[in-house]
């Protein structure tokens, strides 16, 4: 089940950002998500903006990702092009779960393309299981954006719309 989250849901979440950073760090992706990044804060912020989302399992949280509108001020400027850069969109962000879950991409794309057919998503370079899923979900690359820390992420676009 997908279902929005609360105020009460964040610890939950903040574990599972835990579980998903041991993930990313045993595939050898070292330098996402560190220096506490994802906190509580953005948690907080993805809620006020209707935007944070939980997946539940038997009842137990085993998911997070944020769904977010346009415009997303990162994704201004790319070296590349995006597949159409002109209609409103939605942005996914922050997707984390825990090792037991199962099917949790595919279930959040699904659940997003319900909600907008114009998705785009970013991953950082080291993230190879994310790059596999994206591009396994048909999403286009389409170049790369830069962070405003000055970190680059590799970013795609999915339209099942014209």
């Amino acid at each position: 089940m997908i279902r929005k989250a609360t105020e009460n849901d964040i610890q939950a979440v903040l574990a599972i950002f835990d579980k998903a950073k041991d993930i990313m760090r045993s595939d050898g992706n070292s330098t996402q998500w560190g220096d506490g990044y994802p906190d509580a804060g953005i948690v907080r912020t993805d809620i006020s903006m209707g935007g944070a989302h939980i997946i539940e399992q038997d009842g137990k949280p085993v998911a997070y990702f944020a769904l977010l509108p346009s415009p997303e001020p990162t994704y201004s400027s790319i070296n590349g092009k995006w597949l159409d850069d002109s209609s409103p969109y939605h942005v996914i962000h922050r997707i984390a779960s825990t090792p037991e879950s199962h099917g949790v991409f595919r279930r959040i794309i699904e659940y997003a393309l319900s909600v907008s057919g114009n998705l785009r998503i970013d991953t950082h370079r080291d993230n190879r299981i994310m790059r596999r899923l994206i591009e396994k979900s048909g999403f286009t690359y389409c170049g790369v954006i830069v962070l405003a820390d000055g970190s680059e992420r590799l970013a795609y676009q999915k339209i099942t719309q014209r």
